[in-house]
Protein backbone atom coordinates (compact mmCIF):
# COMPACT_ATOMS: atom_id res chain seq x y z
CA UNK A 1 0.00 0.00 0.00
CA UNK A 2 2.39 2.48 -1.12
CA UNK A 3 1.70 5.94 -0.66
CA UNK A 4 1.29 7.61 -4.30
CA UNK A 5 1.67 11.47 -2.18
CA UNK A 6 5.01 12.12 -1.13
CA UNK A 7 4.50 15.59 0.36
CA UNK A 8 4.97 16.39 3.96
CA UNK A 9 2.14 15.73 6.19
CA UNK A 10 2.03 18.16 9.20
CA UNK A 11 1.59 17.34 12.91
CA UNK A 12 2.70 17.98 16.34
CA UNK A 13 2.12 17.45 19.99
CA UNK A 14 -0.77 18.44 22.90
CA UNK A 15 0.77 22.14 23.68
CA UNK A 16 2.61 23.41 20.17
CA UNK A 17 5.71 23.49 21.47
CA UNK A 18 6.70 20.57 18.76
CA UNK A 19 5.39 20.88 15.16
CA UNK A 20 6.54 18.68 12.73
CA UNK A 21 6.17 17.57 8.85
CA UNK A 22 6.65 13.50 8.25
CA UNK A 23 6.13 11.72 4.60
CA UNK A 24 4.29 8.56 5.35
CA UNK A 25 5.72 5.32 3.37
CA UNK A 26 2.43 4.01 2.88
CA UNK A 27 -1.47 5.71 3.83
CA UNK A 28 -1.41 3.03 6.75
CA UNK A 29 -1.46 2.52 10.52
CA UNK A 30 -0.30 0.32 12.61
CA UNK A 31 -0.57 -0.99 15.93
CA UNK A 32 1.70 -2.06 18.66
CA UNK A 33 0.67 -3.98 21.80
CA UNK A 34 3.48 -4.36 23.30
CA UNK A 35 4.22 -3.73 26.89
CA UNK A 36 6.30 -1.11 26.48
CA UNK A 37 4.15 0.95 23.68
CA UNK A 38 1.11 0.23 26.29
CA UNK A 39 2.49 1.64 28.98
CA UNK A 40 4.16 5.04 27.12
CA UNK A 41 0.84 5.52 25.22
CA UNK A 42 -1.52 4.51 28.12
CA UNK A 43 -3.10 2.40 25.76
CA UNK A 44 -1.56 1.12 22.00
CA UNK A 45 0.70 2.70 20.24
CA UNK A 46 -1.09 3.72 16.37
CA UNK A 47 1.84 4.69 14.04
CA UNK A 48 2.39 5.61 10.55
CA UNK A 49 5.55 4.48 8.69
CA UNK A 50 7.65 7.33 7.91
CA UNK A 51 10.82 7.63 5.73
CA UNK A 52 11.00 11.62 6.93
CA UNK A 53 10.55 13.67 9.56
CA UNK A 54 11.36 17.42 10.49
CA UNK A 55 10.89 19.41 13.27
CA UNK A 56 10.17 23.34 12.61
CA UNK A 57 11.91 23.61 16.51
CA UNK A 58 13.52 20.45 18.24
CA UNK A 59 14.07 22.26 21.91
CA UNK A 60 10.82 20.84 23.74
CA UNK A 61 12.05 17.39 22.15
CA UNK A 62 13.10 14.57 24.64
CA UNK A 63 14.24 11.36 23.48
CA UNK A 64 14.29 8.29 25.70
CA UNK A 65 15.88 5.25 24.97
CA UNK A 66 13.56 2.41 25.66
CA UNK A 67 15.52 -0.34 24.16
CA UNK A 68 18.85 -1.29 22.63
CA UNK A 69 17.53 -0.34 19.56
CA UNK A 70 14.50 1.30 19.78
CA UNK A 71 13.87 5.26 21.22
CA UNK A 72 11.07 6.91 21.94
CA UNK A 73 10.64 10.47 20.97
CA UNK A 74 7.72 12.83 22.91
CA UNK A 75 7.55 16.46 24.12
CA UNK A 76 9.13 17.30 27.40
CA UNK A 77 6.53 20.33 27.68
CA UNK A 78 3.22 18.24 27.44
CA UNK A 79 4.67 14.65 27.49
CA UNK A 80 2.62 13.68 23.84
CA UNK A 81 4.31 10.39 22.48
CA UNK A 82 5.44 11.33 19.18
CA UNK A 83 7.43 9.09 17.55
CA UNK A 84 9.21 5.74 17.78
CA UNK A 85 12.29 5.45 15.83
CA UNK A 86 15.32 2.74 15.54
CA UNK A 87 17.97 4.19 17.57
CA UNK A 88 21.02 6.18 15.35
CA UNK A 89 18.50 6.33 12.30
CA UNK A 90 16.64 8.63 11.08
CA UNK A 91 15.17 6.56 7.93
CA UNK A 92 12.59 4.70 9.73
CA UNK A 93 10.09 6.72 11.95
CA UNK A 94 6.60 5.48 12.82
CA UNK A 95 4.78 8.26 14.00
CA UNK A 96 1.77 8.31 16.46
CA UNK A 97 -1.17 8.54 13.98
CA UNK A 98 -2.92 11.24 16.59
CA UNK A 99 -0.06 13.55 15.90
CA UNK A 100 -0.86 13.93 12.47
CA UNK A 101 -3.41 17.34 11.82
CA UNK A 102 -5.00 15.12 9.41
CA UNK A 103 -5.53 11.13 9.93
CA UNK A 104 -7.94 10.65 7.43
CA UNK A 105 -5.63 9.50 4.52
CA UNK A 106 -4.81 6.21 7.06
CA UNK A 107 -6.10 3.06 7.09
CA UNK A 108 -5.88 0.54 10.10
CA UNK A 109 -3.49 -1.99 8.03
CA UNK A 110 -1.88 -4.55 10.89
CA UNK A 111 -1.41 -5.38 14.45
CA UNK A 112 2.03 -6.29 15.91
CA UNK A 113 3.13 -7.96 19.35
CA UNK A 114 -0.76 -9.62 18.99
CA UNK A 115 0.92 -12.11 21.47
CA UNK A 116 1.25 -8.98 24.20
CA UNK A 117 -2.01 -7.90 23.66
CA UNK A 118 -4.28 -7.97 26.97
CA UNK A 119 -7.60 -10.09 26.69
CA UNK A 120 -9.79 -7.26 27.69
CA UNK A 121 -10.04 -5.48 24.27
CA UNK A 122 -10.06 -6.62 20.88
CA UNK A 123 -9.70 -4.30 17.40
CA UNK A 124 -13.00 -4.91 14.99
CA UNK A 125 -11.91 -6.41 10.98
CA UNK A 126 -9.41 -8.91 9.49
CA UNK A 127 -5.81 -7.70 9.22
CA UNK A 128 -2.55 -9.30 9.51
CA UNK A 129 -1.51 -10.10 13.10
CA UNK A 130 1.98 -10.89 13.97
CA UNK A 131 3.46 -11.99 17.08
CA UNK A 132 6.17 -10.42 18.80
CA UNK A 133 8.68 -13.05 17.38
CA UNK A 134 7.80 -12.98 14.24
CA UNK A 135 8.20 -9.16 14.31
CA UNK A 136 11.33 -9.14 15.92
CA UNK A 137 12.52 -12.32 13.42
CA UNK A 138 11.68 -9.57 10.29
CA UNK A 139 13.40 -6.67 12.02
CA UNK A 140 16.84 -8.81 12.56
CA UNK A 141 16.32 -9.53 8.50
CA UNK A 142 16.24 -6.03 7.55
CA UNK A 143 18.75 -5.32 10.23
CA UNK A 144 21.16 -7.71 8.17
CA UNK A 145 20.30 -7.15 4.57
CA UNK A 146 21.08 -3.33 5.56
CA UNK A 147 24.37 -4.24 7.23
CA UNK A 148 25.25 -6.74 5.31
Amino acid sequence: MARADTSAMPGGCLCGAVRFAAVPAKNAMDVCHCGMCRRWTGGVLMTVPCAKVTMADESAVKVYASSDWGERVFCGTCGSSLFWRVRGKSDHVAVSVQSFDDMSPFVFAEEIFIDEKPALYNFAGERPRKTGAEVMAEFAAKQATEHG
